[in-house]
């Protein structure tokens, strides 16, 4: 009998706040920075489990504004090839790290990316492909286009 070795489904939510978006740093490996996010339970819609990762890493209610974009590349995470749709989301208050985030924090575009040479960088070790993820929202943001859909 064949095994057949799917993607993992997970979401990510960029959530802004007064002063920027809210960030977690990573308690389990990989560690790191990254946008709020996990897996998908089965039976549970994605938008549902954007809602529940938010409140359980940062203690936020969010309201969920958008689907932003989907991404999918096999070495996005690198204990297994997950597939993550992205969400943009707004709250308020201050976040707090719980579950598996040691703490949450908001930062604004001018921490989280400076201008380098050969484009953005940041200065926070981001892990999976979160800085890929944030400069297409920054950029969707100042101009209203998404990335594209084959890169």
């Amino acid at each position: 009998m064949t095994q057949y070795r799917n993607p993992v489904p997970t979401v990510d939510v960029i959530i802004e706040v007064e002063g920027g978006i809210v960030l977690i740093e990573r308690r389990n490996p990989p560690v790191g920075w990254a946008i709020v996010g996990g897996f998908v339970d089965e039976g549970e819609p994605v938008w549902a489990a954007a809602v529940r990762e938010a409140r359980e890493e940062t203690s936020l209610d969010v309201t969920l504004l958008e689907q932003f974009f989907c991404y999918s590349a096999p070495d996005r995470d690198p204990r297994q090839h997950t597939i993550s749709v992205v969400f943009i989301a707004r709250a308020s208050g201050t976040p707090r790290g719980a579950d598996d985030a040691a703490r949450a924090a908001v930062f604004s575009l001018d921490q989280l990316f400076s201008p380098s040479a050969s484009g953005l960088h940041t200065p926070l070790p981001l892990v999976f492909d979160h800085a890929q993820i944030l400069g297409d929202y920054f950029h969707y943001r100042r101009t209203g286009r998404r990335p594209p859909p084959i890169r």
